[in-house]
């Protein structure tokens, strides 16, 4: 039995977005820019697209800038913005559990002169909006946080801090990373008061190698990429239109049945931690139920590394993650299980579980039950 449970790292492509990948591959392969038939077939393509998204995020489709992922629209929100807005302020606010993209990013800027605040989170993972009040001063320009976070699906209380940004000063940039939340959460960026969406079409059973970046018309924002002019100069090159086109189908199929999707999603993660709160020596970070994200559970299992126990399920053929998958091939301890205070003990015995729409009651049993081997045999041989 194959049992998949990384979807926080990538998900199975729905089989109508191959499809459609593979049509526009194989007959609609014009270049967008050419003015001839087949351009103008791609064009429409792309424009699709943007229709789709912008009905579902209830913007305009010019607001819509097409990206090769999240890691892209991440960087594009923070150095577009910083680099458009420095003469206001050189002050940047953002969480100590954000991606690498958002980190690194920062880290990056700061190398470049800007100051950076990385709020603390509370024991579940959550920012607390009385740190953000006293953060933001009159050099703050951005405040980015992530909408779900990757590796503990702990939820960022997004609308409230949209509201208390804009109340403290309307021209702070409000950057959301929704890489996680988009498509398991209907996101409306005016209604939160969020200015920049970064989305990613991979994690929603889409193509890898594609997102967007969802760019209120009356922000000021620089490009990062420059050639052609493509994109209305916002992001030059070709654009990826196979695969655009499969993100507008996937974004279709993911909100088709949005809620009864969810809810099925709850009830396995409930019915998966209950499963393992009978096995000994296991600890879940972080909320469950309705106060996190539906499709992840973090696990520290007591006196196992968590790169044995990953190959270990991966021998009963389940597949699972150590934590973020885009940092995973780095050494270096998770910085959101150190900051939501894990034991020492525990840091690197932590493993993820993540559910998509294809997953089943009978994988979760399936890996209860290899857990239940597993573990005993595991401890024998490990170190404490």
């Amino acid at each position: 039995m194959e049992v998949y449970l990384d979807n926080s790292a990538t998900t199975k492509v729905f089989s109508e977005v191959a499809n459609m990948v593979q049509k526009v591959m194989l007959e609609d392969y014009g270049n967008p820019s050419s003015m001839h038939n087949k351009g103008l077939q791609a064009e429409n393509y792309i424009k699709e697209a943007k229709d789709i998204i912008s009905k579902n995020l209830k913007c305009q489709p010019k607001e819509i800038l097409f990206t090769s992922g999240g890691t892209e629209s991440d960087n594009l929100a923070l150095i577009g913005t910083a680099m458009a807005n420095k003469r206001s302020g050189n002050h940047i606010i953002t969480t100590s559990i954000e991606h690498p993209a958002i980190i690194e990013t920062c880290e990056h800027l700061r190398d470049l002169g800007f100051e950076i605040t990385y709020l603390p989170v509370d024991n579940n993972g959550r920012i607390r909006l009385e740190d953000l009040e006293k953060a933001i001063k009159k050099e703050t320009i951005l405040v980015s946080v992530m909408h779900t976070n990757n590796e503990i699906g702990a939820l960022e209380p997004i609308e409230e801090a949209g509201a208390l940004i804009k109340k403290i000063n309307p021209s702070i940039v409000f950057h959301v990373d929704a890489v996680q939340g988009y498509g398991k959460f209907r996101i409306m960026p005016k209604k939160m008061n969020i200015d920049l969406l970064s989305v990613s079409g991979h994690k929603i059973h889409g193509p890898k190698g594609i997102g967007f970046l969802y760019i209120n018309e009356k922000i000021k924002i620089h490009p990062i990429i420059f050639g052609g002019g493509q994109q209305k100069g916002m992001r030059s090159g070709t654009e990826n239109v196979p695969a655009i086109a499969g993100m507008g189908k996937a974004v279709e199929l993911i909100y088709k049945d949005l809620d009864k999707h969810i809810d099925e999603l709850y009830e396995l993660k409930d019915f998966f931690i209950k499963s393992l709160s009978e096995i000994e020596g296991l600890t879940i970070n972080g909320l469950t139920g309705r106060d996190s994200a539906p499709h992840v559970v973090s696990v520290s299992v007591d006196g196992i590394r968590a790169e044995v126990l990953l190959h270990a399920l991966e021998d009963k053929g389940i597949y699972v993650s150590s934590g973020s998958a885009c940092a995973s091939n780095k050494p270096a301890i998770s910085s959101t299980l150190k900051a939501i205070g894990v034991k020492k003990e525990l840091l690197d015995s932590t493993i993820r579980f993540s559910f998509s729409v294809f997953t089943t009651k009978e994988e979760l049993e399936y890996t209860v039950e290899a857990l239940k081997e597993l573990l005993p045999m595991l401890r024998k041989y490990t170190r404490h």
